[in-house]
């Protein structure tokens, strides 16, 4: 199983603060595991996670570009921070 969190801005605009997916071979990867979140949410799920800036972890590491995923990691996403 795979835990799914959503952060600020993007829990917010989603309406929802995590989902938990099974872990099988389609979602190996953080690239597929986004892209069903994207197809199983519909248009909003997908411009909201789509988005350029999107920063995304997994069990609690940032990561750039696509991981490996593995039965029971932690997968955030959230976006970036900002202060002033």
């Amino acid at each position: 199983m795979l835990k799914v969190l959503f952060f600020a801005r993007v829990r917010e605009e989603l309406g929802c603060a995590g989902r938990d997916v099974v872990w099988e071979s389609t979602v190996a990867d953080l690239d597929s595991l986004q892209a069903r979140l994207c197809r199983e949410g519909g248009p909003r799920w997908s411009q909201v996670l789509s988005e350029t800036n999107m920063i995304r972890a997994v069990n609690q590491a940032v990561v750039n570009g696509n991981t490996p995923l593995h039965d029971g990691d932690e997968v955030a996403f959230f976006p970036p921070v900002t202060g002033g």
